[in-house]
């Protein structure tokens, strides 16, 4: 193989691997969704709860808890976000790499 045709090669398989940690993210990103939306359920619930019986010690205590609970699980969504940028930047510079090679 080439010098041209190994460096085609590396960058399709730097770009593979890219596309894969993407779609993982993007995974993480889902369930994390689903795992929000039930926490925010909770939170609701708890809401109602001390509506109807008034701000219990124990009552606020589970809402503070499942707020923070909310709000980590927030940040790694914003985690996971911001690998995926970088990635899909990569995978730009990758197919730009792709485009000037194909004219060689």
């Amino acid at each position: 193989m080439t010098k041209q045709g190994q460096f085609k090669a590396d960058l399709l398989q730097r770009r593979l691997t890219l596309v894969s940690q993407v779609a993982g993210l993007n995974t993480e990103i889902l369930k994390l969704t689903q795992m929000l939306g039930g926490t925010e359920m909770e939170a609701l619930r708890l809401e109602l709860e001390i509506g109807r019986e008034g701000a219990e010690p124990q009552l606020v205590r589970n809402l503070h808890e499942v707020d923070e609970r909310a709000t980590a699980i927030r940040s790694r969504q914003r985690m996971y976000e911001d690998q995926i940028a970088s990635a899909e930047e990569a995978i730009a510079e990758i197919d730009r790499l792709l485009e000037e090679s194909a004219g060689s």
